[in-house]
């Protein structure tokens, strides 16, 4: 599996917005605060706009805010936002009924990993990866702690 560089900067780009909630930030700070390049956050800060999971506003009071609140933005979101699906076989969905006839077994593990990662991704929100110790998210991952409400 394979999680693309415009996932990782999307997430990252929310935690810094998240970490600072109360005013807007501008990407500059957060590319920089964040090591991403400039003009690739652009991108990817629009496709988050379009998904209502920041908002804008432009002007020397202007930058970019959460759209909603960190606990209500699930990771499954935000991947979903910039990649579309979230795992594919050689660019196709795993969920295509074609892809079961040719080899049922191998076709069934890829929807199962599918839904696994769905299910991880959507059970981890922004507010998760917010806390004071940065294990925490990981460890609720595997098992070897609960998962912060």
């Amino acid at each position: 599996m394979r999680i693309s560089a415009k996932a990782d900067y999307a997430i990252r780009a929310l935690v810094e917005l998240g970490a600072d909630a109360g005013r807007p930030l501008v990407c500059e700070g957060i590319a920089a605060a964040q090591h991403i390049p400039y003009r690739f956050l652009k991108a990817v800060m629009r496709d988050l706009r379009h998904a209502g999971l920041v908002r804008s506003q432009r002007g020397c009071e202007g930058g970019y805010w959460l759209g909603r609140p960190a606990h209500a933005i699930t990771l499954a979101e935000v991947v979903a936002a910039v990649d579309g699906e979230l795992l594919s076989v050689h660019g196709e969905d795993p969920n295509d009924p074609a892809d079961a006839t040719r080899a049922p077994a191998v076709a069934a593990v890829w929807r199962a990993l599918q839904a696994r990662t769905e299910e991880l991704l959507a059970g981890l929100t922004l507010a998760d990866l917010l806390t004071d110790n940065p294990r925490e998210p990981a460890a609720a991952l595997l098992g070897l702690a609960p998962a912060r409400s």
